[in-house]
């Protein structure tokens, strides 16, 4: 008999608890929709928000609830229901709040009883900042990203509608993921795990919720990017000085006052928001936010953003967020994009026990089966309903990515791809570079090996001692098993003044570790003659030698032949630390100038020798130097991701130390070292600050030649990118040292808005103040100071300087530069 009764028994607990659908849709009195409306378990921060269109759905247990729906500048709406196993329809419709002025006499030039409230709000924004030391709750994170028109073409490109996913009208949804994470807070730390992330197509999702605390004085609106300085918060300490506010009315919402109060930016052009802050009564909390960003206001790269929030009460003395919208727009390019971020937060534990060691340098981690989900799982979790055309797009891209999965292991899809070769053009040949790519099976896929020549516009330059001079650099990349990678690369140049033909070919092995993560570990063997500067770290490119050789008479570019052979090994380990050894051996050999062909001629100025002039105190003869050098690189407090097989480091508040040590053996004899360190630091509304110092010097200088010498980066040129490790208007060889100990600094403010945000038309173009100094000390006879100050973020990407430099025996020196430098620049300046 028992037997019998406890499965009975489970079955009717089954069936008592079964789970319920409720569901319904959300609008004002007009029948107007209200998009992302919070519908929550009254007594609970668990429930859900409506999507777009006002739909939303709650899954509950079996029971009687009171479902609460509330919705910015509308009266809350509280309905009873019984949740049955049975589907049912709940909808709400809303009436907008009866907003009242309060009864305050404000006299001629009074003040507006907003500043009142907001005083007291800034009073209390340190308590709510600091109010919780430690939480955890559950987040979805939905992310949407559409293309409302798309040009036909971009900088002379076609843009393919198809390959975006855009429909015959070139509109679409070009990014669609959700995630499903569990946040970790414990005072300063914060950890997120990732239970489950997708993204319409295959992958991992965007994961990672955006956080946007008002009760912070700066404010970051989802990425520093998007505004470096970062914006200040409507009841920041300072808010004051730069917003001007108007009480709009009061409303009474669950018996508590609460203020709806219009937020003013008292000057263009300042790092602020716009809109509506509401605030409670008494307590003096935020109870939402409707606030947005425009381009007037510092936005960088987007056009508009808007931050809408709705807090609950989690307790009878904490309210946190429940949900928050991100909205932005933006058209560049042709290109008009609308998107949205949608973060839904619930079970908030404000009590939580952590396991010790729980908050490590692991900040967000992703399960094991975070991208294993299926369908069921996605309906059961989601709490937004997903819109029509965002079903569409999940079931029609997945569909699509299967589909391709699937046929990339059969016969007729590798068949397809080989009769498939893309024609080599001549205008590849010339301009962009050619290539080809062959497929073929390997463990039931499909792999590719594939050929590349760079275009031989790219390899042609001219110089004073091979004429003009055409390279080209064929290479072969073979896919192997476990995901790695041989590189064989070649290198031929042909200087058709001196009739040199100089050659090399290397291998370069990719070898990936256990965690499937791209190359923990790079070989590289190389050999053959080559053509090099003096300098190592190559100061003047081929491009602008050639334009000052052609067209200035000035050969800045110092060359010397070497047959050579070299072994290197790279590792880069999981903390972040990285390791470099080498080995190379140089056969050099002196060249000497054979031309002097000039586009205009200057009798008032003469080619140089190929032999620094500044060093022709030191001769440079044949000779053979073998080189050992060993290189390590770490940055401590690396934080990570941790993906199901690997960890990326994403960075950390500590600068990077490298240390470096050069043995020379042979003809030469010599030990060097360099100590540096270098960081970037963002001090928000004061700007951000780089730096590098290093400091470094010779063991032993027995013999020294002058490829081996200490070089510093001079720039005898208009044009400079590596700002953080050159001096911009030293020459490039007249500091060369092989002294026992040297320093050099170089620092840079980028002001970021800061200064320039208050001056006309500078403020409207959005060009940012830059200055800084450049330095190094060698003895009392050799050192060098540069300062300089300039304007960056020129349409986004050009930097202009105007820089003095000072040394003890030389005339001051005084240039103008020209670079890379801005919101969209800094990625093509280099180290």
């Amino acid at each position: 008999m028992t037997k019998l009764l406890l499965p009975a028994l489970f079955v009717l607990l089954a069936i008592e608890t079964h789970a319920g659908i409720i569901h319904g849709t959300v609008t004002n009195q007009k029948g107007e929709v209200l998009p992302f409306a919070t519908v929550m378990i009254k007594g609970t921060t668990n429930g859900t928000t409506a999507n777009a269109n006002g739909s939303y759905q709650l899954d509950l247990p079996a029971g009687q609830y009171t479902i609460l729906c509330q919705y910015m500048g509308y009266k809350k709406q509280e309905k009873a229901i019984q949740v049955t196993t049975a589907a049912q329809e709940l909808s709400f419709s809303l009436e907008p709040v009866s907003m009242q002025i309060r009864e305050v006499v404000v006299k001629s030039g009074g003040e507006d009883p907003a500043y009142a409230i907001i005083r007291k709000a800034i009073k209390k924004r340190s308590f709510y900042q600091n109010q919780v030391k430690a939480y955890t709750c559950d987040a979805y994170i939905k992310m949407l990203a559409k293309l409302r028109n798309a040009p036909k073409k971009v900088l002379g490109q076609k843009v393919d509608a198809e390959d975006l996913g855009l429909d015959s009208t070139r509109k679409g949804i070009v990014g669609l993921s959700e995630s499903y994470t569990r946040l970790n807070y414990r005072q300063p730390d914060m950890k997120v795990d990732v239970l489950s992330s997708r993204q319409s197509g295959g992958g991992l999702g965007f994961s990672f919720p955006t956080t946007i605390s008002f009760y912070d004085n700066n404010v970051e609106a989802i990425t520093s990017q998007l505004g470096p300085r970062g914006f200040i918060s409507p009841i920041a300490e300072t808010a004051m000085m730069n917003y001007k506010y108007r009480l709009e009315g009061t409303f009474m919402e669950d018996g508590k006052l609460v203020n709806k109060i219009k937020v003013i930016p008292r000057r263009k052009y300042e790092p602020v928001f716009s809109g509506y802050i509401y605030i409670t009564e008494d307590d003096w909390r935020i109870h939402s936010t409707d606030l947005m960003l425009t381009k007037e206001y510092q936005l960088e790269l987007l056009d508009t953003l808007i931050i809408r929030q709705t807090h609950v009460p989690v307790n009878n003395e904490v309210w946190r967020t429940k949900d928050q919208v991100v909205y932005v727009a933006m058209k560049m390019l042709g290109f008009d994009v609308a998107a949205n971020n949608v973060n839904v937060y619930s079970n908030y534990d404000l009590k939580p026990v952590f396991p010790k060691g729980f908050f490590n340098k692991v900040v967000m981690k992703y399960e094991k089966d975070a991208a294993e989900r299926d369908l069921k799982y996605w309906d059961s979790i989601r709490p937004v309903p997903l819109e029509v055309d965002e079903q569409k797009d999940f079931r029609v891209k997945d569909s699509v990515a299967r589909v391709r999965r699937d046929s990339s292991r059969s016969s007729y899809h590798l068949d397809s791809l080989r009769k498939k070769p893309q024609p080599v053009k001549l205008d590849a040949v010339l301009l962009n570079g050619f290539g080809h790519t062959w497929y073929f099976k390997r463990d039931s896929s499909i792999a590719t090996h594939s050929f590349h020549n760079q275009s031989l516009l790219k390899g042609l330059s001219y110089n004073t001692v091979e004429g003009v001079s055409l390279a080209i650099t064929p290479s072969v990349t073979f896919s192997l098993p476990n995901k790695r990678y041989l590189q064989w690369h070649n290198y031929v140049r042909y200087g058709f003044s001196n009739t040199h033909l100089n050659a090399s070919t290397g291998l370069t092995f990719s070898g990936g570790g256990r965690d499937d993560f791209g190359s923990r570990n790079v070989w590289n063997i190389a050999g053959g003659k080559r053509i090099s500067q003096f300098n190592k770290e190559n100061p003047i490119g081929p491009i602008a030698n050639s334009l000052y050789t052609l067209l200035g008479k000035q050969n800045y570019m110092k060359l010397y032949e070497n047959w050579f052979g070299s072994l290197n090994f790279n590792r880069n380990f999981q903390n972040a630390m990285k390791l470099n050894v080498n080995v190379t051996y140089e056969d050099r050999i002196p060249l000497e100038n054979t031309t002097d062909y000039v586009l205009f001629k200057n009798a008032g100025r003469t080619f140089t020798p190929n032999h620094p002039e500044e060093l022709a105190h030191l001769p440079f003869e044949k000779e053979q130097v073998l080189t050992l050098t060993g290189a390590l690189s770490y940055q401590p407090g690396q934080k990570f991701i941790e993906y199901p097989k690997y960890k990326m480091p994403i960075g950390s508040k500590y600068p990077t130390f490298t240390l470096m040590y050069t043995k020379g053996f042979i003809d030469g004899d010599f030990d060097k070292w360099k100590l540096s360190v270098h960081d970037d630091m963002n001090f928000k509304l004061f700007g951000a600050l780089s730096y590098k110092f290093t400091t470094g010097g010779f063991l032993n200088n027995k013999k020294v030649s002058i490829p081996d010498l200490q070089h510093f980066n001079g720039n005898q040129t208009f044009y400079n990118t590596k700002y953080v490790n050159s001096f911009q208007l030293a020459p490039y060889y007249q500091y060369s040292t092989s002294a026992n100990l040297y320093a050099t600094a170089n620092v840079e403010h980028h002001f970021n808005g800061l200064l320039t945000n208050k001056i006309p038309l500078f403020n409207r173009l959005k060009w940012n103040l830059v200055a800084g100094s450049n330095a190094f000390y060698v003895n009392r006879n050799n050192n060098y100071v540069e300062v300089f100050a300039g304007l960056e973020n020129i349409f986004k990407v050009i930097r202009v300087d105007v820089v003095a430099g000072y040394q003890s025996q030389l005339p001051t020196r005084v240039g103008v530069r020209v670079g890379f430098g801005g919101i969209l620049g800094k990625a093509f300046q280099f180290e």
